[in-house]
């Protein structure tokens, strides 16, 4: 008795050129982005007697649109981006080990 072999049905994929590491960094790019929105609008639309916020300990910076996104983006930057180079590094690390056998 023959056994019929059906190749299994392909399911959508996402486009190659934005998948694995491609789609983390444009996600990364766009939560850095709304921090940075947030920042602002927190600056213009927010309560009259915020204070002033010192970036990463060093720099002061005072409660307005542009002082705020600043922060926002530095702090929020650094926090995922860091960690997150870090992956990208040890994953190609691990992609060139798996490669060499």
């Amino acid at each position: 008795m023959k056994r019929l072999i059906v190749p299994p049905t392909r399911l959508p994929t996402v486009s190659r050129t934005f998948r694995g590491r491609s789609f983390v960094f444009v996600l990364y790019g766009v939560v850095v982005a709304i921090t940075g929105v947030l920042g602002a609008v927190l600056g213009a639309f927010g309560p009259d007697d915020l204070t002033s916020v010192a970036l990463l300990g060093v720099v002061e910076l005072r409660p307005t649109p542009l002082g705020l996104a600043a922060y926002g983006v530095v702090t929020v930057g650094l926090a995922l981006g860091v960690p997150l180079v870090l992956v990208a590094y040890a994953s190609r690390l691990d992609d060139a080990a798996v490669e060499d056998g």
